[in-house]
Protein backbone atom coordinates (compact mmCIF):
# COMPACT_ATOMS: atom_id res chain seq x y z
CA UNK A 1 0.00 0.00 0.00
CA UNK A 2 1.31 3.51 -0.89
CA UNK A 3 2.16 6.32 1.26
CA UNK A 4 0.78 9.68 1.31
CA UNK A 5 3.02 13.00 1.92
CA UNK A 6 1.15 16.36 2.77
CA UNK A 7 2.89 19.12 0.47
CA UNK A 8 3.02 22.55 1.68
CA UNK A 9 2.14 25.76 -0.73
CA UNK A 10 2.10 28.99 0.23
CA UNK A 11 -0.43 31.18 -0.77
CA UNK A 12 -0.02 33.85 -3.18
CA UNK A 13 0.25 37.74 -2.36
CA UNK A 14 -2.12 39.99 -2.94
CA UNK A 15 -1.58 43.33 -4.81
CA UNK A 16 -0.57 46.24 -3.38
CA UNK A 17 -3.31 48.72 -2.31
CA UNK A 18 -5.90 45.65 -2.60
CA UNK A 19 -8.91 46.21 0.26
CA UNK A 20 -11.94 44.16 0.41
CA UNK A 21 -13.92 46.91 1.09
CA UNK A 22 -13.58 48.12 -2.66
CA UNK A 23 -11.85 45.76 -4.89
CA UNK A 24 -13.88 42.42 -3.72
CA UNK A 25 -17.09 41.62 -5.57
CA UNK A 26 -19.11 38.76 -4.42
CA UNK A 27 -21.05 37.06 -7.34
CA UNK A 28 -24.71 36.48 -7.71
CA UNK A 29 -25.70 39.82 -7.86
CA UNK A 30 -24.70 40.44 -3.94
CA UNK A 31 -25.74 37.36 -2.49
CA UNK A 32 -24.08 34.01 -1.63
CA UNK A 33 -25.68 30.76 -2.47
CA UNK A 34 -26.56 28.41 0.85
CA UNK A 35 -24.04 25.45 1.69
CA UNK A 36 -24.67 22.26 0.29
CA UNK A 37 -22.65 18.79 0.78
CA UNK A 38 -21.57 16.53 -1.86
CA UNK A 39 -19.83 12.81 -1.93
CA UNK A 40 -16.61 12.13 -3.93
CA UNK A 41 -15.62 8.94 -4.76
CA UNK A 42 -12.23 7.65 -5.95
CA UNK A 43 -12.33 5.95 -9.52
CA UNK A 44 -10.14 4.95 -12.66
CA UNK A 45 -8.21 1.85 -13.08
CA UNK A 46 -5.44 2.54 -10.56
CA UNK A 47 -7.77 2.70 -7.88
CA UNK A 48 -9.64 -0.21 -8.50
CA UNK A 49 -6.44 -2.22 -8.54
CA UNK A 50 -5.09 -1.15 -5.30
CA UNK A 51 -8.59 -2.00 -3.97
CA UNK A 52 -8.47 -5.02 -5.55
CA UNK A 53 -4.94 -5.64 -3.66
CA UNK A 54 -6.70 -4.83 -0.21
CA UNK A 55 -9.45 -7.15 -0.38
CA UNK A 56 -7.31 -10.04 -1.64
CA UNK A 57 -4.47 -9.42 0.56
CA UNK A 58 -2.13 -9.20 -2.26
CA UNK A 59 1.45 -7.73 -3.15
CA UNK A 60 2.39 -5.97 -6.53
CA UNK A 61 3.67 -9.13 -7.87
CA UNK A 62 1.72 -11.88 -6.70
CA UNK A 63 -1.54 -9.25 -8.39
CA UNK A 64 0.28 -8.56 -11.63
CA UNK A 65 1.17 -12.38 -11.83
CA UNK A 66 -2.73 -13.70 -11.58
CA UNK A 67 -4.02 -10.98 -13.42
CA UNK A 68 -2.03 -12.06 -16.53
CA UNK A 69 -2.93 -15.79 -15.90
CA UNK A 70 -6.81 -14.40 -16.14
CA UNK A 71 -6.26 -12.46 -19.45
CA UNK A 72 -4.81 -15.26 -20.80
CA UNK A 73 -7.50 -17.64 -20.00
CA UNK A 74 -9.64 -15.11 -21.21
CA UNK A 75 -8.23 -14.96 -24.73
CA UNK A 76 -7.59 -18.82 -24.57
CA UNK A 77 -11.43 -18.92 -24.18
CA UNK A 78 -12.14 -16.57 -26.80
CA UNK A 79 -14.24 -17.99 -29.96
CA UNK A 80 -13.72 -17.06 -33.28
CA UNK A 81 -16.80 -18.52 -34.40
CA UNK A 82 -14.79 -21.14 -35.78
CA UNK A 83 -14.75 -24.79 -34.42
CA UNK A 84 -11.72 -25.34 -33.36
CA UNK A 85 -10.18 -28.91 -34.99
CA UNK A 86 -9.42 -31.77 -32.99
CA UNK A 87 -5.57 -32.64 -32.68
CA UNK A 88 -3.76 -36.04 -33.66
CA UNK A 89 -2.67 -37.89 -30.40
CA UNK A 90 -0.27 -39.16 -32.60
CA UNK A 91 0.50 -35.86 -33.47
CA UNK A 92 1.46 -34.23 -30.27
CA UNK A 93 3.99 -37.31 -29.72
CA UNK A 94 6.36 -36.09 -33.16
CA UNK A 95 9.59 -35.32 -32.38
CA UNK A 96 10.91 -31.65 -33.66
CA UNK A 97 13.80 -32.87 -35.81
CA UNK A 98 11.36 -34.43 -37.94
CA UNK A 99 9.81 -31.36 -38.85
CA UNK A 100 10.18 -31.78 -42.72
CA UNK A 101 8.27 -34.39 -42.76
CA UNK A 102 5.17 -32.85 -40.43
CA UNK A 103 1.76 -31.61 -41.75
CA UNK A 104 2.34 -28.12 -41.06
CA UNK A 105 -1.50 -26.83 -41.66
CA UNK A 106 -2.41 -30.18 -39.48
CA UNK A 107 -0.06 -28.92 -36.79
CA UNK A 108 -2.00 -25.33 -36.76
CA UNK A 109 -5.07 -26.96 -37.14
CA UNK A 110 -5.61 -25.28 -40.69
CA UNK A 111 -5.97 -28.62 -42.96
CA UNK A 112 -9.08 -27.30 -43.82
CA UNK A 113 -7.86 -24.08 -45.32
CA UNK A 114 -4.17 -25.30 -46.15
CA UNK A 115 -3.22 -23.15 -49.12
CA UNK A 116 -5.97 -20.76 -48.72
CA UNK A 117 -5.13 -19.75 -45.41
CA UNK A 118 -4.54 -16.26 -44.71
CA UNK A 119 -1.54 -14.70 -42.78
CA UNK A 120 -4.29 -13.59 -40.30
CA UNK A 121 -5.55 -17.19 -39.67
CA UNK A 122 -2.07 -18.35 -39.72
CA UNK A 123 -1.17 -15.77 -36.92
CA UNK A 124 -4.12 -16.49 -35.06
CA UNK A 125 -4.01 -20.59 -35.18
CA UNK A 126 -0.01 -20.05 -33.83
CA UNK A 127 -1.05 -18.16 -31.05
CA UNK A 128 -4.17 -20.55 -30.07
CA UNK A 129 -1.58 -23.52 -29.91
CA UNK A 130 0.85 -21.56 -28.05
CA UNK A 131 -1.67 -20.40 -25.19
CA UNK A 132 -2.00 -23.81 -25.06
CA UNK A 133 0.98 -25.93 -25.50
CA UNK A 134 3.81 -23.70 -24.11
CA UNK A 135 5.90 -25.10 -21.88
CA UNK A 136 5.85 -21.91 -18.97
CA UNK A 137 1.82 -23.11 -19.00
CA UNK A 138 2.55 -27.01 -18.75
CA UNK A 139 4.73 -26.43 -16.26
CA UNK A 140 2.83 -24.02 -14.33
CA UNK A 141 -0.03 -26.77 -14.10
CA UNK A 142 2.24 -29.20 -12.69
CA UNK A 143 2.32 -31.45 -16.36
CA UNK A 144 6.13 -32.93 -17.19
CA UNK A 145 5.44 -33.18 -21.07
CA UNK A 146 8.49 -31.83 -23.26
CA UNK A 147 8.68 -29.15 -25.60
CA UNK A 148 8.89 -31.08 -28.89
CA UNK A 149 5.61 -30.63 -30.15
CA UNK A 150 5.83 -26.97 -29.17
CA UNK A 151 8.70 -26.46 -31.32
CA UNK A 152 6.65 -28.21 -34.29
CA UNK A 153 4.18 -25.29 -34.03
CA UNK A 154 6.92 -22.78 -33.94
CA UNK A 155 8.41 -24.37 -37.24
CA UNK A 156 5.23 -24.75 -38.79
CA UNK A 157 4.62 -20.99 -38.34
CA UNK A 158 7.59 -20.16 -39.38
CA UNK A 159 7.67 -21.80 -42.46
CA UNK A 160 3.94 -20.81 -42.92
CA UNK A 161 4.70 -16.84 -42.71
CA UNK A 162 7.82 -16.91 -44.49
CA UNK A 163 6.39 -16.28 -48.23
CA UNK A 164 9.11 -18.25 -50.34
CA UNK A 165 9.09 -21.02 -47.75
CA UNK A 166 5.48 -21.67 -47.60
CA UNK A 167 5.60 -21.72 -51.94
CA UNK A 168 8.21 -24.07 -51.54
CA UNK A 169 5.76 -26.74 -48.73
CA UNK A 170 2.60 -25.92 -50.54
CA UNK A 171 4.33 -26.97 -53.96
CA UNK A 172 4.53 -30.58 -52.00
CA UNK A 173 1.51 -30.69 -50.05
CA UNK A 174 -0.55 -33.88 -51.04
CA UNK A 175 -3.16 -33.38 -48.95
CA UNK A 176 -4.55 -30.31 -51.02
CA UNK A 177 -4.82 -32.63 -54.15
CA UNK A 178 -8.10 -33.62 -55.62
CA UNK A 179 -8.05 -36.76 -57.01
CA UNK A 180 -9.36 -37.16 -60.95
CA UNK A 181 -12.84 -38.74 -60.79
CA UNK A 182 -12.76 -42.78 -60.96
CA UNK A 183 -15.07 -44.24 -63.88
CA UNK A 184 -17.67 -44.86 -61.38
CA UNK A 185 -18.15 -41.51 -60.04
CA UNK A 186 -18.52 -40.10 -63.65
CA UNK A 187 -20.97 -42.47 -64.03
CA UNK A 188 -23.10 -41.79 -60.73
CA UNK A 189 -22.33 -38.11 -60.80
CA UNK A 190 -21.60 -34.98 -62.87
CA UNK A 191 -18.66 -34.96 -65.05
CA UNK A 192 -18.75 -31.77 -65.41
CA UNK A 193 -18.69 -30.72 -61.35
CA UNK A 194 -16.17 -33.44 -60.59
CA UNK A 195 -13.46 -32.46 -63.06
CA UNK A 196 -14.08 -28.62 -62.18
CA UNK A 197 -12.67 -29.50 -58.63
CA UNK A 198 -9.98 -31.13 -59.77
CA UNK A 199 -8.32 -27.88 -62.09
CA UNK A 200 -9.67 -25.62 -59.46
CA UNK A 201 -7.49 -27.53 -57.41
CA UNK A 202 -4.30 -27.48 -59.91
CA UNK A 203 -5.01 -24.01 -60.94
CA UNK A 204 -3.09 -22.42 -57.33
CA UNK A 205 -0.14 -23.61 -59.40
CA UNK A 206 -0.51 -21.51 -61.99
CA UNK A 207 1.60 -18.33 -63.23
CA UNK A 208 -1.23 -16.29 -65.49
CA UNK A 209 -4.46 -15.06 -63.88
CA UNK A 210 -7.25 -15.42 -64.47
CA UNK A 211 -7.25 -19.14 -64.98
CA UNK A 212 -10.49 -20.80 -67.19
CA UNK A 213 -12.90 -22.97 -65.60
CA UNK A 214 -13.94 -26.23 -66.54
CA UNK A 215 -17.71 -25.10 -67.67
CA UNK A 216 -19.98 -26.78 -67.84
CA UNK A 217 -22.82 -28.98 -70.46
CA UNK A 218 -23.63 -25.34 -72.06
CA UNK A 219 -19.93 -23.31 -72.36
CA UNK A 220 -19.86 -22.20 -75.19
CA UNK A 221 -17.39 -23.87 -78.11
CA UNK A 222 -14.87 -20.73 -77.78
CA UNK A 223 -14.83 -20.79 -74.02
CA UNK A 224 -14.09 -24.81 -74.12
CA UNK A 225 -11.45 -24.05 -77.04
CA UNK A 226 -9.70 -21.25 -74.11
CA UNK A 227 -9.87 -23.63 -71.62
CA UNK A 228 -7.88 -26.37 -73.22
CA UNK A 229 -5.71 -24.22 -74.58
CA UNK A 230 -4.67 -22.76 -71.07
CA UNK A 231 -4.20 -25.93 -69.52
CA UNK A 232 -2.37 -27.86 -72.32
CA UNK A 233 -0.12 -24.65 -72.21
CA UNK A 234 -0.06 -24.65 -68.27
CA UNK A 235 2.55 -22.34 -66.91
CA UNK A 236 3.55 -23.55 -63.51
CA UNK A 237 5.53 -22.09 -60.56
CA UNK A 238 5.78 -25.39 -58.66
CA UNK A 239 8.86 -26.19 -57.54
CA UNK A 240 10.06 -29.24 -55.44
CA UNK A 241 13.04 -27.39 -53.19
CA UNK A 242 10.93 -28.53 -50.18
CA UNK A 243 12.22 -32.48 -50.75
CA UNK A 244 15.89 -31.24 -51.16
CA UNK A 245 18.32 -33.38 -49.59
CA UNK A 246 20.26 -30.91 -46.90
CA UNK A 247 23.23 -29.38 -48.35
CA UNK A 248 26.16 -29.90 -45.76
CA UNK A 249 27.71 -26.48 -44.24
CA UNK A 250 31.38 -27.63 -44.15
CA UNK A 251 33.43 -25.70 -45.83
CA UNK A 252 36.22 -28.19 -46.16
CA UNK A 253 34.20 -30.66 -48.14
CA UNK A 254 33.29 -28.35 -51.27
CA UNK A 255 32.96 -31.59 -53.59
CA UNK A 256 30.50 -33.68 -51.21
CA UNK A 257 28.65 -29.67 -51.52
CA UNK A 258 28.75 -29.82 -54.80
CA UNK A 259 27.32 -33.26 -54.98
CA UNK A 260 24.36 -32.79 -53.16
CA UNK A 261 23.34 -29.51 -55.06
CA UNK A 262 23.59 -31.60 -58.40
CA UNK A 263 21.46 -34.76 -56.60
CA UNK A 264 19.02 -32.22 -55.55
CA UNK A 265 19.02 -30.25 -58.85
CA UNK A 266 18.14 -33.34 -60.93
CA UNK A 267 15.69 -34.25 -58.53
CA UNK A 268 13.78 -31.39 -58.91
CA UNK A 269 13.90 -31.55 -63.01
CA UNK A 270 12.77 -35.19 -62.52
CA UNK A 271 9.76 -34.32 -60.21
CA UNK A 272 8.89 -31.66 -62.58
CA UNK A 273 8.67 -33.44 -65.50
CA UNK A 274 6.65 -36.28 -63.77
CA UNK A 275 4.29 -33.52 -62.61
CA UNK A 276 4.11 -31.98 -66.03
CA UNK A 277 3.03 -35.53 -67.36
CA UNK A 278 0.99 -36.25 -64.61
CA UNK A 279 -1.20 -32.89 -65.50
CA UNK A 280 -1.42 -33.89 -68.91
CA UNK A 281 -2.49 -37.37 -68.49
CA UNK A 282 -5.55 -35.40 -66.88
CA UNK A 283 -6.35 -33.33 -69.28
CA UNK A 284 -6.48 -35.90 -71.68
CA UNK A 285 -8.75 -38.05 -69.14
CA UNK A 286 -11.11 -34.93 -69.35
CA UNK A 287 -11.05 -34.36 -73.11
CA UNK A 288 -11.56 -38.01 -74.10
CA UNK A 289 -14.65 -38.07 -72.26
CA UNK A 290 -15.77 -34.00 -72.50
CA UNK A 291 -19.38 -34.90 -74.68
CA UNK A 292 -19.07 -30.82 -75.61
CA UNK A 293 -15.87 -31.75 -77.85
CA UNK A 294 -17.59 -34.34 -79.40
CA UNK A 295 -20.60 -32.10 -80.13
CA UNK A 296 -18.38 -29.55 -81.51
CA UNK A 297 -16.81 -32.15 -83.90
CA UNK A 298 -20.12 -33.19 -85.52
CA UNK A 299 -21.55 -30.13 -85.59
CA UNK A 300 -18.11 -28.58 -87.30
CA UNK A 301 -18.17 -31.80 -89.60
CA UNK A 302 -22.02 -31.26 -90.58
CA UNK A 303 -21.23 -27.91 -91.92
CA UNK A 304 -18.20 -29.00 -93.91
CA UNK A 305 -20.06 -31.73 -95.62
CA UNK A 306 -22.86 -28.98 -96.23
CA UNK A 307 -20.72 -26.60 -97.96
CA UNK A 308 -19.30 -29.56 -99.75
CA UNK A 309 -22.79 -30.98 -101.02
CA UNK A 310 -23.79 -26.93 -102.03
CA UNK A 311 -20.73 -26.88 -103.66
CA UNK A 312 -21.14 -30.46 -105.93
CA UNK A 313 -24.80 -29.09 -106.70
CA UNK A 314 -23.15 -25.63 -107.85
CA UNK A 315 -20.97 -27.42 -109.97
CA UNK A 316 -23.39 -30.24 -111.44
CA UNK A 317 -25.84 -27.49 -111.88
CA UNK A 318 -23.18 -25.42 -114.17
CA UNK A 319 -22.04 -28.13 -116.14
CA UNK A 320 -25.84 -28.90 -116.99
CA UNK A 321 -26.29 -25.90 -118.13
CA UNK A 322 -23.62 -25.64 -119.84
CA UNK A 323 -24.30 -28.83 -121.70
CA UNK A 324 -27.84 -27.60 -122.74
CA UNK A 325 -25.86 -24.28 -124.58
CA UNK A 326 -24.45 -26.54 -126.70
CA UNK A 327 -25.71 -27.53 -130.38
CA UNK A 328 -27.49 -30.55 -130.59
CA UNK A 329 -24.73 -32.78 -132.27
CA UNK A 330 -22.28 -32.12 -129.42
CA UNK A 331 -25.10 -32.97 -126.45
CA UNK A 332 -24.74 -36.95 -127.34
CA UNK A 333 -20.70 -36.45 -127.39
CA UNK A 334 -21.02 -34.32 -123.87
CA UNK A 335 -23.31 -36.86 -122.11
CA UNK A 336 -21.08 -39.53 -123.00
CA UNK A 337 -17.83 -37.91 -121.56
CA UNK A 338 -19.92 -36.98 -118.86
CA UNK A 339 -21.10 -40.29 -117.95
CA UNK A 340 -17.55 -41.56 -118.53
CA UNK A 341 -16.55 -38.99 -115.50
CA UNK A 342 -18.43 -40.02 -113.10
CA UNK A 343 -17.92 -43.54 -113.65
CA UNK A 344 -14.46 -42.40 -113.10
CA UNK A 345 -15.06 -40.51 -109.95
CA UNK A 346 -17.52 -42.84 -108.67
CA UNK A 347 -14.85 -45.72 -109.42
CA UNK A 348 -12.38 -43.61 -107.38
CA UNK A 349 -14.53 -42.55 -104.49
CA UNK A 350 -15.64 -46.14 -103.99
CA UNK A 351 -11.31 -47.12 -103.87
CA UNK A 352 -11.20 -43.52 -101.32
CA UNK A 353 -13.95 -44.95 -99.43
CA UNK A 354 -12.64 -48.74 -99.25
CA UNK A 355 -9.32 -47.46 -98.37
CA UNK A 356 -10.37 -45.14 -95.59
CA UNK A 357 -12.33 -47.66 -94.21
CA UNK A 358 -9.45 -49.88 -94.11
CA UNK A 359 -7.49 -47.41 -92.49
CA UNK A 360 -10.63 -46.79 -89.59
CA UNK A 361 -11.00 -50.30 -88.78
CA UNK A 362 -7.14 -50.77 -88.48
CA UNK A 363 -7.04 -48.15 -86.41
CA UNK A 364 -9.73 -49.90 -84.41
CA UNK A 365 -7.92 -52.96 -83.99
CA UNK A 366 -5.11 -50.94 -82.65
CA UNK A 367 -7.16 -49.12 -80.38
CA UNK A 368 -8.11 -52.19 -79.01
CA UNK A 369 -5.24 -53.56 -77.86
CA UNK A 370 -4.36 -49.90 -75.92
CA UNK A 371 -7.63 -50.01 -74.14
CA UNK A 372 -6.80 -53.14 -73.04
CA UNK A 373 -3.69 -51.69 -71.28
CA UNK A 374 -1.80 -53.99 -74.20
CA UNK A 375 -2.66 -56.63 -71.84
CA UNK A 376 -0.42 -55.59 -68.85
CA UNK A 377 -2.73 -55.71 -66.20
CA UNK A 378 -3.19 -52.87 -63.80
CA UNK A 379 0.19 -51.74 -64.06
CA UNK A 380 1.99 -49.29 -66.84
CA UNK A 381 3.05 -51.30 -69.85
CA UNK A 382 6.56 -51.47 -70.53
CA UNK A 383 7.86 -50.05 -74.13
CA UNK A 384 9.19 -53.57 -75.36
CA UNK A 385 5.49 -55.15 -74.09
CA UNK A 386 3.73 -52.19 -76.70
CA UNK A 387 6.06 -52.76 -79.27
CA UNK A 388 5.27 -56.57 -79.48
CA UNK A 389 1.71 -56.27 -79.11
CA UNK A 390 1.79 -53.63 -82.05
CA UNK A 391 4.14 -56.06 -83.77
CA UNK A 392 1.88 -58.98 -83.58
CA UNK A 393 -1.52 -56.60 -84.60
CA UNK A 394 0.72 -54.98 -87.79
CA UNK A 395 1.25 -59.38 -88.67
CA UNK A 396 -2.12 -60.47 -88.32
CA UNK A 397 -3.53 -56.73 -90.27
CA UNK A 398 -0.77 -58.58 -93.19
CA UNK A 399 -2.21 -62.04 -93.31
CA UNK A 400 -5.87 -60.61 -93.85
CA UNK A 401 -8.16 -58.79 -96.44
CA UNK A 402 -10.38 -55.68 -96.15
CA UNK A 403 -13.60 -57.71 -95.38
CA UNK A 404 -11.56 -59.17 -92.83
CA UNK A 405 -10.04 -56.70 -91.18
CA UNK A 406 -13.35 -55.01 -91.06
CA UNK A 407 -15.36 -58.41 -89.76
CA UNK A 408 -12.50 -58.15 -86.76
CA UNK A 409 -12.86 -54.55 -85.85
CA UNK A 410 -16.71 -55.23 -85.83
CA UNK A 411 -15.88 -57.74 -83.20
CA UNK A 412 -13.66 -55.30 -81.28
CA UNK A 413 -15.71 -52.18 -81.49
CA UNK A 414 -17.37 -50.96 -78.25
CA UNK A 415 -14.84 -53.72 -76.16
CA UNK A 416 -13.42 -52.29 -72.76
CA UNK A 417 -12.24 -55.28 -71.28
CA UNK A 418 -8.70 -56.55 -71.30
CA UNK A 419 -9.97 -60.09 -71.39
CA UNK A 420 -12.88 -60.15 -73.49
CA UNK A 421 -10.63 -57.87 -76.60
CA UNK A 422 -8.18 -60.96 -75.90
CA UNK A 423 -11.03 -63.34 -76.31
CA UNK A 424 -11.50 -62.11 -79.62
CA UNK A 425 -7.48 -61.31 -81.04
CA UNK A 426 -7.18 -64.67 -79.75
CA UNK A 427 -10.01 -66.50 -81.95
CA UNK A 428 -8.82 -64.68 -85.20
CA UNK A 429 -5.31 -65.84 -84.33
CA UNK A 430 -6.64 -69.64 -84.17
CA UNK A 431 -8.45 -69.24 -87.47
CA UNK A 432 -5.72 -68.20 -89.45
CA UNK A 433 -3.61 -70.56 -88.32
CA UNK A 434 -6.46 -73.13 -89.07
CA UNK A 435 -6.71 -71.75 -92.70
CA UNK A 436 -2.51 -72.02 -92.80
CA UNK A 437 -2.47 -68.38 -92.97
CA UNK A 438 -0.39 -68.48 -89.66
CA UNK A 439 1.76 -70.78 -87.87
CA UNK A 440 1.87 -71.83 -84.44
CA UNK A 441 4.23 -69.25 -82.34
CA UNK A 442 4.43 -66.43 -84.87
CA UNK A 443 1.77 -64.55 -82.66
CA UNK A 444 2.99 -64.90 -79.12
CA UNK A 445 1.09 -61.88 -77.29
CA UNK A 446 -2.38 -62.32 -78.82
CA UNK A 447 -2.71 -65.74 -78.68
Amino acid sequence: MGSVATVTLPLPLLPSGWTAEKDFKPSGQGRLSAASERSLEPVGPHFLAHARRARHKRTFSEDDRIQAQEKAHKVEDVSDGEESEPEDPMMLQREAKDWKTQDHYKVLGLSRYRWRATEDQIKKAHRKKVLKHHPDKKAASGATEDDQFFKCIQKATEVLLDPVKRRQYDSVDEEADVDPPTKKELKSGNFYKLWSRVFKSEARFSKNHPVPTFGDADSSREHVEDFYNFWYNFDSWRTFEYLDEDVPDDNENRDQKRHVERKNANARRKKKAEDNARLRKLLDDASAGDERIKRFRQEANAAKNKKKLEREAAEKKAAEDAKAKREAEERAKQEAEEKAKLDREATKKAKEAAKNAVKKNKRVLKGSVKDANYFAGDGDASPAQIDAVLGDVELIQGKIDPDEIASLAGKLNGLKVADEIKGVWSGEVKRLVDAGKLKDGDVKTLA
